[in-house]
């Protein structure tokens, strides 16, 4: 079966608002990520493996393929 991974998401700062289109990465968990607009330092939430998981609109590759992310 071929699953199509989508590799866009848009990180929404849970400080200030701001919303960003990123690329996931395929390869590694982004575990760190510096909002623009604000410049504070987004981690994961607790049970999450990554800031798309917690703060984006798609969650990571490797979730959404439903495999182990970053254990």
């Amino acid at each position: 079966m071929n699953e199509t991974i989508i590799l866009q998401s848009v990180i929404t700062c849970p400080g200030c608002g701001y919303k960003k289109k990123e690329t996931m990465p395929t390869d590694a968990c982004q575990y760190f990520y510096r909002c623009e607009e604000c410049k504070v330092i987004l981690k994961p939430l607790a049970g999450d493996c990554c800031v798309f998981c917690s703060y984006g609109t798609v969650k990571c590759p490797p979730i959404q393929m439903s495999k182990p992310c970053c254990t």
